[in-house]
């Protein structure tokens, strides 16, 4: 069997909280707390949670955009943790990520020729008539002309600048592009062209993702497997099929519960949570999910529930689930 793209071990973020005149350290706030999952070649990996569970830090994480407390990130094998500045240059081009602000992650004063091509002079492509090419042809691929490569990002709509994005991020040619709630900012017409691009794009480059989204209808559409984020850890992971089927953690039950049908026959069964997420400063014990589970047991407010799997490929960290 052949090694996963990416394996992600026990990865681990705190951001530290400092607090009176000496600025002492007086807490951690617990962003991303033991995530472990892979990606395989060729794959589209969906993560979905609430907002604040730790869902773009741990995509960030991942890339080295944000340096992990703990843990462990291999990429084709190696360890991308362990490397320093000079030994993770050469991987940064297989590694990618699309943002969610179509417009902030761009640079107002550069053209696109510029913010495209700035990758691949950084990474030796000397040759302006190659640099011009390449630009050109990845624009072409996500659905834009030759003549926009002169043009500022505010002369574009939203949905051209997430193109824009999306281009300087392909120009490279990487294998994992970790895809940051790449739509949520755009209309729902458009999402659906980015989101058919991406699929499209995936299938000609050879492209694995890591697709970040809290729109549970948006990662059914491209996922191929579906992890749940809760409070910094994933509490489920399965096949979209069987997890949108018959989803075992009464989180991801609560989730898919809220998902509109556009049936209007169809009264769907609301679980409604009680309470709000608790804060990531001092999770609860346990399980985490415990103070909001309709199904809560003693043992889930003392002891932290392992990430099993109860079904072939289909993993949860859940006491109650079977």
């Amino acid at each position: 069997m052949s090694r996963p793209l990416l394996e992600v071990e026990d990865l681990k973020k705190y951001f530290v909280i400092r607090s009176g005149l000496l600025s002492r350290v007086s807490g951690y706030v617990y962003a991303v707390d033991g995530v472990s999952f892979t990606v395989k070649k060729g794959e589209t990996l969906g993560l979905v949670g609430e907002s604040g569970c730790g869902k773009s830090t741990l995509g960030r994480t991942i890339l080295r955009l944000i340096e992990p407390t703990a843990g462990k990130v291999f990429f084709e094998g190696s360890n991308i943790v362990d490397l320093d500045r000079e030994s993770l240059k050469p991987l940064r081009r297989n590694l990618q990520i699309i943002f969610q602000d179509p417009f902030s992650s761009l640079n107002p004063r550069m053209t696109v020729e510029e913010i495209v091509g700035d990758g691949l002079t950084i990474n030796g492509v000397r040759s302006r008539t190659e640099r011009e090419d390449r630009v050109a042809d990845i624009l072409k691929k996500v659905g834009l002309r030759k003549e926009h490569r002169g043009r500022y990002p505010h002369e574009f709509s939203g949905g051209q600048r997430q193109r824009i994005g999306i281009a300087r991020a392909l120009v490279l040619e990487p294998e994992l592009l970790v895809c940051d709630e790449p739509v949520s900012a755009l209309d729902v017409s458009i999402q659906a062209q980015i989101i058919n691009m991406l699929m499209d794009l995936q299938g000609t480059m050879d492209l694995s993702y890591l697709f970040i989204a809290h729109d549970l209808s948006v990662v059914e559409h491209i996922s191929t497997r579906v992890a749940v984020m809760y409070l910094g850890r994933i509490v489920e992971l399965a096949n979209k099929h069987d997890l949108y089927r018959s989803p075992r953690h009464p989180y991801t039950q609560a989730l898919l519960s809220a998902v509109p049908v556009a049936n209007p026959r169809i009264k769907p069964k609301r679980i409604i949570l009680e309470g709000d997420v608790p804060t990531p400063i001092r999770p609860p014990s346990g399980c985490r999910f415990h103070p909001r589970c309709l199904h809560r047991m003693e043992i889930c407010e003392h002891e932290q529930p392992e990430f099993r799997e109860i079904e072939k490929n289909h993993f949860v960290a859940c006491h109650w689930a079977s």
